[in-house]
């Protein structure tokens, strides 16, 4: 799916969060939305996937102003992972992943084979197949992000929007999920993932929006955006940037006492 986001403003209770926003994004890219807490990341996510209405500008998808498009025809194929993930009930991990088929059926009707095979993909693709019988609310903080990505996924989604989808996870987990949606997005899926951790936004990113009081202060390749001049004004700290042994990336890390006390 193609996105494109033009002159988007949106404010909270009169508080401005985005301003004037241009943002453009190819089929089938995964583009990294970085930047500092309250520079309107989350908030941007929102308005594409259709949950906030902007107050000025306008979200197309597939070249189509999003608030002509049908909310059921939004619901199966965009497709949202929060920050935050809870289950009210004691569902198993298998109920919950059946839950990403809600949006492709009408009221009562019973999941078809096309729907229980879409399930058993995301299952797979996400390594739960030995969890499928646990209860969610049993699961560890990294197990229960898999089993919100798997319910993603199983919506078959033209267009995924991660909000933080690593977010104080361990290393290993952070690495599967990364390494999950990067497999996707080369088969076509398009990704727009809100990320905390820049050097996972250089490795896996094909590209890098760095927002900045509800602005894009650049967008290009993560080398050219991942600068340490951006991340000095943008982030006020004191970086070095680096070639990494992963080919083609770059790795950044903080100077000993670099907090800028001018920012």
């Amino acid at each position: 799916m193609k996105v494109k986001v033009e002159g988007l403003g949106f404010s909270y209770n009169g508080k401005r969060v985005l301003e004037d926003l241009d943002l453009p994004v190819c089929e089938g890219e995964f583009l990294g939305v970085v930047g500092p807490n309250g520079s309107g990341k989350t908030t941007l996510l929102k308005n594409i996937g259709g949950v906030l209405e902007p107050d000025e500008g306008m979200v197309y998808l597939d070249e189509k102003e999003i608030h002509r498009i049908p909310i059921k025809e939004i619901a199966t194929k965009v497709a949202a992972l929060q920050q935050e993930t809870t289950v009210g009930f004691d569902f198993t991990v298998r109920e919950v992943v059946e839950m990403g088929r809600f949006p492709h059926l009408d009221r009562f009707e019973r999941h078809s084979d096309g729907d229980l095979r879409a399930v058993e993909r995301a299952i797979e693709v996400t390594d739960l197949e030995d969890f499928t019988d646990r209860y969610v609310n049993k699961l560890s903080g990294g197990e229960k992000q898999r089993v919100f990505l798997a319910l993603a996924l199983a919506q078959e989604p033209d267009l995924l929007l991660l909000d933080e989808p690593t977010a104080s996870l361990d290393i290993n987990y952070q690495i599967k999920i990364m390494e999950t949606v990067r497999s996707l997005q080369s088969e076509g899926l398009t990704v727009i993932a809100a990320i905390h951790d820049l050097n996972l936004a250089a490795q896996y990113t094909d590209r890098v929006a760095l927002l900045n009081n509800g602005k894009v202060e650049v967008i290009g390749k993560p080398r050219k955006v991942l600068t340490k001049e951006n991340i000095a004004r943008v982030f006020g700290v004191e970086v070095e940037v680096e070639n990494s042994e992963v080919k083609g990336c770059i790795h950044v890390f903080p100077r000993t006492g670099s907090l800028n006390s001018g920012r």
